[in-house]
């Protein structure tokens, strides 16, 4: 009989984690939770327990500690812990050999390193983690001998793309987008738009974050720099394609001029199994293409109406803590966006201001990231409050 294999779910009552658990669900056989952690949804969390029975979950706020472990007095088998420094250590469990890192933000950085030097196979799906310090993580996964296999659909789609293809270089990275919802709108008509407009995504379910981030296109900026570094190619080598259809997930093209692409039913369940499962497939419970439904189009991105892009484009060429600065900032303006404290066009503002007034340093260390994090989300704030 074969063994299961243990996952570590870290933000396991977001969108990734939740579909995370269906797929584990699915395959009970062959998958088991050890581990599930949450930020501050606590009785989702106390309900995944009690449905998966891991060894241990971790609330990060500690200030719910108490009413965790009082959700799951009647579960002794569960250890319950609290707070970012317990999730740092509960990655390293003997057990586990998968970690799915699908918390939202800077706080995935420390849990990934954590997991990286325990040799624990990484699915990462906390994109912040390769923006913030990609090549810090990139050195830790060589040195370690760990892999990082992607779970964002785009970078998922690139890596299937690759697969069989060993040492044949990269042409191009076909990094597709949907657009969002404001793809067509002016930039008057950006103005004055809702976080309720916002977050009607026409193709994705996603969780608040990572909708707003869509919106402004910052969320492709990131898989930008992202691909940088999971692939090893230059920033002139990665191109957005603007595709409403989200059908085409992201696609590669080689010296010769071929195009190989992975395309599917926007369903995050597939990503996160193949991910879990390679170099197998799996069956998947899920909905099939229909070719014949709509047709596939593709437009150039709009630079100076999604400035969010752009400027990610501009701190991969600048390099070193940069990307740091615009993680943070953007943290602090999509929060203020969702709370009614910053207007839509206001964001990338802020983010460009705070590129220009935070400490940029060229060889960045992980003392440094905490350092720049920390400066960005200040001046951000402030700018904010202006």
């Amino acid at each position: 009989m074969e063994i299961k294999r243990q996952i570590a779910i870290l933000g396991s009552t977001g969108s990734i984690g939740t579909q995370a658990l269906q797929v584990i669900e699915e395959h009970s056989d062959l998958y088991e939770v050890y581990c599930l952690t949450a930020n501050n949804r606590v009785k989702q969390l106390a309900e995944q327990a009690r449905k998966f029975k891991p060894a241990a979950v971790v609330i990060a706020n500690e200030n719910l500690y108490d009413e965790l472990k009082d959700l799951l007095a009647d579960m002794p088998d569960i250890k319950v812990y609290a707070g970012a420094k317990a999730i740092d250590e509960i990655v390293e469990a003997e057990p586990i050999n998968i970690v799915l890192t699908a918390m939202v933000g800077f706080a995935g950085l420390s849990p990934t390193i954590h997991a990286i030097k325990a040799r624990k196979t990484i699915c990462l799906a906390n994109k912040e983690t390769l923006v913030v310090a990609g090549e810090l993580i990139c050195d830790l996964a060589t040195k370690y001998h760990t892999p990082i296999l992607p779970v964002d659909s785009e970078h998922s789609a690139i890596f299937q793309s690759l697969v069989g293809e060993d040492d044949n270089a990269i042409e191009k990275i076909l990094l597709t987008a949907s657009g969002g919802p404001f793809r067509n709108f002016t930039m008057e008509q950006l103005a004055t738009v809702t976080k309720e407009d916002a977050l009607r995504h026409p193709t994705w379910d996603m969780g608040a974050k990572i909708t707003i981030d869509s919106a402004t296109m910052m969320n492709k900026g990131f898989e930008v720099i992202e691909a940088k570094w999971l692939f090893g190619v230059e920033p002139k080598q990665i191109e957005v394609l603007v595709h409403p259809q989200s059908i085409i997930h992201s696609a590669v093209q080689f010296e010769d001029g071929a195009v190989k692409a992975q395309l599917g039913v926007p369903d995050m369940r597939l990503p996160i199994q193949y991910a879990f499962s390679f170099p197998k497939r799996l069956p998947l419970t899920s909905d099939r293409l229909d070719w014949f439904s709509k047709p596939l189009e593709f437009f150039k991105p709009d630079m100076q109406k999604f400035r969010c892009l752009a400027m990610a484009f501009e701190a991969l060429e600048k390099g070193g803590n940069m990307a740091c600065i615009v993680n943070a900032a953007n943290e602090i303006v999509n929060r203020a966006f969702l709370e009614d404290r910053c207007g839509f066009l206001q964001m990338s503002d802020i983010i460009a201001e705070t590129m220009l007034r935070c400490t940029f340093d060229a060889n960045p260390t992980y003392d440094t990231y905490i350092a720049t994090d920390a400066e960005a989300r200040r001046i951000a704030k402030e700018l904010i409050l202006r």
